[in-house]
C-alpha cells in the first residue's frame, strides 16, 4: 500500500467518525427537543415527592411545543403548537415567569379561571377545601445526624390526583392567603413541599405561570443519589445511589 492510499484511509476514517459524531448529536438534540429531556432536581420544595438528588425524564410533547422547547428558548416561532393543557395535580417544568433563564418545576393546582386560596394549610380550589388526610410523618435526617419528623399529609384534588405534601406548621409564611384570581392562559403552581416552596403563592417572585412557559410534564426517575453527594461519584453509588426511587412514575 502506498503512503498516498493509507492517508486516504485515514481521512476517510476521519471522516466517518466524524459523520458518526455528528449524527449522534443530532439525534440526541432532537429527542431532548421534542421528546424527552433529562433534569435533576436541587432542592427540597418538592419532598417528598421529589427528593434533591433526583434525576428525572420530563416528556417535552405531553403540552406541545412553545419556543422554550428548544435549547436557549430559540424556538422558531411564537405561542404554542399541538397544545394540550396540563391537568390538574400534573408535576410540571416550567420556565420562571420572572427570570426565564432558570427552569423550575412544581405541581399544577389551579387552572385558568380557578380561584386559589390558601387557609390554615388547606388548600381552596374554587371556595371548596381540597380533601387533605393526616398520614405518617415524614423522617428526615441530616448530615450532622438530626432526625426531624415533618407531619405528612394526603391530599386528593378535584379530579381525584392524589399525592402526599408536607406540612411543618399551619403558621408558616403562605399558610394562610389571599385569593388568587388564576388569569386565562396561565396556571397555579405550588410545591408538595409547602412550608419550603418558593411557587405561585409569591406573586413577585412565581406568580401565575403562562402556558408558553411549560416545557414539559415529569414522568419518571431514571437515577438518584443522596443530597451532597455528586452523580459522578461512581465510586459510591452501592451506598450512595437511592436505588428504590429508581423507575419511580411520577
Amino acid at each position: 500500500m502506498s503512503v498516498t492510499e493509507n492517508k486516504k484511509d485515514k481521512d476517510s476514517g476521519l471522516a466517518e467518525t466524524i459523520k458518526v459524531i455528528v449524527q449522534a448529536l443530532l439525534l440526541a438534540l432532537i429527542v431532548r427537543t421534542f421528546l424527552f429531556q433529562p433534569f435533576n432536581i436541587p432542592s427540597g420544595s418538592m419532598k417528598d415527592t421529589l427528593l434533591v438528588g433526583d434525576y428525572l425524564f420530563v416528556s417535552k410533547y405531553s403540552y406541545g411545543y412553545s419556543r422554550f422547547s428548544f435549547p436557549f428558548g430559540l424556538g422558531p416561532f411564537s405561542g404554542r403548537i399541538w397544545s394540550a393543557e396540563p391537568e390538574r395535580g400534573d408535576v410540571a417544568v416550567f420556565k420562571l415567569p420572572t427570570d426565564t433563564s432558570v427552569d423550575y418545576i412544581k405541581r399544577v393546582i389551579g387552572l385558568p379561571g380557578d380561584t386559589i386560596q390558601v387557609i390554615e394549610g388547606v388548600v381552596h380550589i374554587n371556595g371548596e377545601p381540597v380533601k387533605r388526610e393526616r398520614i405518617d410523618d415524614y423522617i428526615e435526617q441530616s448530615p450532622s445526624g438530626l432526625v426531624r419528623r415533618v407531619p405528612r399529609y394526603r391530599e386528593t384534588l378535584p379530579n381525584g390526583v392524589s399525592y402526599e405534601t408536607l406540612d411543618l406548621t399551619t403558621r408558616g409564611d403562605k399558610d394562610n392567603t389571599r385569593e388568587y384570581k388564576v388569569p386565562e392562559g396561565h396556571f397555579f403552581m405550588m410545591g408538595d413541599n409547602r412550608d419550603n416552596s418558593i411557587d405561585s403563592r409569591y406573586l413577585d417572585r412565581v406568580g401565575y405561570v403562562p402556558f408558553d412557559n411549560f416545557m414539559g410534564r415529569a414522568e419518571i426517575l431514571f437515577f438518584s443519589v443522596k443530597e451532597g453527594t455528586p452523580a459522578w461519584h461512581i465510586w459510591s453509588w452501592p451506598w450512595s445511589v437511592r436505588w428504590e426511587r429508581i423507575g419511580r412514575t411520577l
